[in-house]
């Protein structure tokens, strides 16, 4: 069904966005396992550069550049310089100590980039030098110019794609491409509505939307500079972009007109946005959750449930990463897909604002103001 997914997604007339059936279990929150992480005295011209943090808290008050101690290679490890790291809100999290996953401490902040093979140990065959590598898991401390990791830990990637891309390519584009293959059986001119539309994962949505022949109705939040957002999202594929407080005006009707009700909705905030797109999917739809940014409960009316049969499910790109770690198939399937579209032109990296690693606490700043739609990418 993986291969049938990609298949689709790499047609040119009729792409498809298939139903691969994933099941959730319950959630277990272990440690994330990481590379052993200790500070160091070193000259900064020989030791690699990394933003470590001691204890959990705020970003800027315990995050600090520092000099760390590069393990000896093994003969299982990689040699790794660092290319470029976003700040993702799941690693502000980790640092506060609020995500469900935590790194032993002192860890190196970051869960995702792109990075160069330097070196390799004398049992790692599936690397070489001058590969492309991105994250397997969550974990990696990616807000670094060099590491030493197991080979386990670490995706080959194409170098033919921009850096941008790849360096945003492990968590938001995969967190669309599942839930929009995993949860509804979708086929061209179907729809779907999702909330936070100008986020990492709604611009990815967008676009793997638009190219499997899928409608997407936007949901965002007023703002100074809407025409601005509106224009930029409509640019990417969006078919339609509403407020917040559109969803609750008869205007929507209107809508409805032109495409059919959403099969699909996509919540990653919570409280009256996610109560008031669900009364807009169609019967026996679903709703996947995958973030609360309002910090609020899915509220569902009873009547959502007795008289449309409406389905409420999660997803956590994390867990899937986990069930699918010996399904090496599936995951090289989706990458290989997203890649494909990347070049095709069809999906790009999210709106960025490039900062060298020493103005890091620029970036950590402006990465937690309020209607900043543009992501925070280290270069390191």
């Amino acid at each position: 069904m993986q291969r049938a997914a990609a298949r689709v997604l790499r047609g040119a007339r009729t792409p498809q966005v298939l139903n691969s059936s994933v099941r959730t279990p319950p959630v277990r929150t272990p440690p994330v396992r990481s590379p052993p992480v200790r500070a160091r005295s070193a000259p900064a011209d020989t030791a690699p550069l990394g933003l470590l943090y001691e204890r959990h808290g705020e970003p800027a008050a315990v995050v600090q550049l520092k000099d760390l101690e590069e393990p000896k290679l093994g003969d299982c490890d990689v040699h790794v310089k660092m290319l470029a790291a976003p700040i993702n809100p799941a690693d502000i999290n980790m640092i506060q100590g609020t995500y469900p996953l935590l790194s032993p401490l002192p860890a190196v902040g970051g869960n995702e980039g792109v990075g160069e093979v330097l070196e390799v140990g004398r049992r790692v065959a599936a690397l070489k030098p001058g590969d492309w590598v991105i994250p397997a898991d969550a974990g990696l401390g990616t807000w670094r110019t060099r590491g030493v990791f197991p080979e386990e830990m670490l995706l080959k990637v194409p170098s033919d794609i921009p850096v941008l891309c790849a360096a945003t390519l492990s968590v938001n584009p995969c967190t669309a491409f599942r839930m929009l293959a995993d949860f509804e059986s979708l086929v061209p001119g179907d729809s779907i509505i999702q909330n936070a539309a100008n986020s990492g994962v709604g611009q990815a949505v967008i676009q793997i939307a638009r190219a499997s022949g899928i409608k997407s109705i936007n949901v965002v939040r007023n703002r100074p500079d809407l025409p601005k957002l509106v224009e930029r999202l409509m640019a990417l594929g969006a078919d339609h972009v509403i407020t917040e407080e559109m969803l609750r005006k008869p205007e929507m009707k209107d809508i409805f007109k032109s495409i059919p009700r959403p099969k699909l909705a996509l919540n990653c905030v919570g409280g009256k946005s996610t109560t008031e797109m669900l009364r807009h999917l169609q019967p026996k739809g679903t709703m996947v959750t995958y973030g609360g940014m309002a910090k609020q409960p899915v509220m569902v009316p009873v009547s959502a449930f007795i008289f449309r049969d409406v389905r409420l499910r999660g997803f956590w790109m994390t867990q899937w990463r986990k069930e699918h770690a010996q399904d090496q198939e599936s995951v090289a399937a989706m990458m290989e897909a997203l890649c494909q579209l990347i070049r095709r032109g069809q999906l790009t990296a999210p709106a960025c604002t490039e900062l060298p690693l020493q103005h890091y606490r620029a970036a950590l700043q402006d990465c937690m103001k309020p209607f900043v739609s543009s992501k925070q990418i280290l270069l390191l």
